[in-house]
């Protein structure tokens, strides 16, 4: 934890490695991950210079979307242990000092639910209103042209009701009617539970999807030429529309306001919330703005393939306009994207551009989000076809290969289960990441781990890095260059993302050049000299 740090306001700046936990740690030797893995190697998350962790969904559910389908929001999954695993998990992280952050998925539920399984009964019990059901059209077909992400129309057919229940995802994950007071309520009573058990903060999935157009108005189609929500590959139709009436509806600000409210009943707590948006940054602006929503979000913008330099200073540039008192959390790779050491490096130096991606990440104004195995410089996963687990996937096969790429094992040692399980996992694991697996790098000076721990390290003792103003810096077209300014302390960051030397005349009056990261440079008057995958940092002044 920052020295500097008001103890309420860890998150602000803070560093969150999330936790996918069926692939972190199998302590059951059943192949898969489960809460008391977690619990064993989190002295090694410690020891990455974090401030906290963030678990993706351990709760009871039918794993029809790898527990983002849940059925019970206050209990483990037995796959995953008990809620005492869990306890001690917490007890444990607090121990150590690290922060514990869960995900909260509560625009849908699974159709296990017994809210559900009360609610498609009939039209007049008392949960009939707490999800989303319409009348079809006279010819019979769904409401309106909405489509769910996961492939098909957001729409599917109840017989006992005669009526259509909404699904952003798969069908199996019914939208809760959020326009209901007592749906809300309760949701919000499911995170009193894990609040009161000393969970310091949430993860908010899909926190823009939460009300819906109560008129089921038709969506836009995207105009020819302009560009597709960030929010799905661009092979799904789902890209196709303006997303104006299913998602990102105005009452949702209300909602976030009575979250925060809950939130500030229990303070040091936080909220990151994810956001897939026609406009992302806008609404993330919108929902961090003003101290009484969100804390912080993260938007699919460093989450996808452009990271050019120009496109990086187009990224902050418009966020900052946007921001006014907003506050981001910026991540590059995460559960369901492809890892950015492929996405981004793909013809890269494979050891090289990860240290230089993640120093970036790192210098960046925001919180950041680093997903298990991305301080080890890990490559996408080839999971084959007939091993492929998630539902995403096999609709979309071959253009998108679903998610399970970057969902596999995290290798601790090069052994051939990596270390994760005595058995064969629930996912392969990927010949290269044993190459790369902790036990590999833990020893090597100049390994992407260890560059880790020196650039998180580094961070914390620079206040301007973690919660400093940023100024966009020229640099020329093929350098990011910015300042961070906290208090009297300004430093320069300079990025050379490429695999070429770099020159650029210096934008500011340096006066020192700081150590302590693994990068080199040659600074000679005002001219800087970046090698390929190199960065600058220094003091300005």
């Amino acid at each position: 934890m920052q020295d500097t740090h008001d103890t309420n306001n860890w998150w602000r700046g803070g560093v969150i490695y999330q936790i996918y936990p069926r692939s972190f740690m199998d302590s059951r030797g059943d192949g898969v991950g489960d809460l008391r893995g977690i619990t064993e190697k989190l002295d090694y998350v410690a020891s990455l210079n974090v401030d906290g962790i963030w678990l993706s969904p351990f709760f009871t559910s039918p794993m029809l979307d790898f527990g983002y389908d849940i059925s019970d929001y206050c209990d483990v999954d037995p796959m995953f242990g008990t809620l005492d695993d869990f306890k001690t998990l917490l007890a444990r992280a607090h121990q150590l000092g690290l922060k514990v952050m869960i995900d909260q998925v509560i625009s849908h539920t699974s159709d296990q639910h017994p809210w559900f399984q009360e609610s498609r009964q009939d039209r007049t019990n008392p949960k009939a209103d707490w999800f989303v059901w319409a009348d079809p059209k006279p010819d019979g077909t769904p409401p309106n042209n909405w489509l769910s992400i996961f492939g098909g129309p957001a729409w599917t057919f109840d017989s006992r009701r005669q009526q259509y229940y909404m699904h952003n995802f798969l069908t199996s994950q019914p939208d809760v009617n959020f326009h209901h007071p007592e749906a809300r309520q309760a949701q919000l009573d499911n995170m009193r539970f894990w609040l009161d058990l000393g969970v310091d903060g949430f993860r908010l999935d899909t926190v823009n999807f939460y009300f819906h157009d109560p008129e089921l108005r038709d969506n836009p189609p995207v105009p020819k030429g302009e560009a597709k929500t960030l929010g799905a590959p661009d092979t799904n139709p789902y890209t196709w529309q303006r997303h104006v009436y299913d998602l990102s509806r105005p009452e949702n600000l209300d909602f976030l306001k009575d979250l925060r409210a809950l939130m500030d009943e229990y303070p040091g707590t936080t909220t990151v919330g994810e956001i897939g948006d026609d406009n992302p940054l806008e609404r993330m602006a919108e929902y961090t703005a003003g101290g009484d929503k969100l804390h912080m979000a993260y938007t699919f913008d460093l989450l996808n393939k452009p990271h050019s330099a120009q496109y990086l200073r187009e990224v902050i540039e418009r966020f900052q306009r946007l921001a006014g008192d907003a506050w981001p959390c910026w991540a590059t790779s995460n559960h369901d994207v492809v890892r950015s050491a492929t996405r981004w490096g793909d013809d890269e130096h494979a050891e090289a551009y990860p240290k230089i991606a993640l120093a970036m990440l790192f210098s960046l104004r925001g919180s950041v989000c680093l997903y298990q195995g991305e301080e080890l410089g890990l490559p996408e996963a080839d999971v084959p076809f007939e091993r492929i687990q998630d539902p995403y996937g096999k609709v979309l096969w071959p253009e998108f290969k679903g998610r399970d790429g970057c969902r596999t094992p995290m290798p601790w040692d090069n052994s051939a289960q990596a270390g994760f399980s005595s058995v064969e996992p629930w996912l392969p694991v990927a010949p290269r990441h044993r190459e790369l697996a902790v036990s590999q790098q833990e020893d090597i000076s100049s390994s992407t781990l260890n560059a880790t721990r020196r650039l998180l390290a580094f961070r914390r003792r620079h206040a301007a890095l973690f919660d400093g103003d940023l100024t966009l810096v020229d640099v020329g077209h093929d350098l990011l260059g910015f300042t961070r300014q906290h208090g009297d302390d300004t430093l320069l960051c300079v990025f050379n993302l490429t695999g070429h030397e770099q020159q650029t005349t210096l934008p500011v009056t340096v006066s020192a050049d700081l150590d302590g990261h693994d990068f080199t440079y040659q600074r000679d008057d005002d001219r800087l000299t970046l090698p390929a995958y190199q960065a600058a940092f220094m003091r300005v002044g």
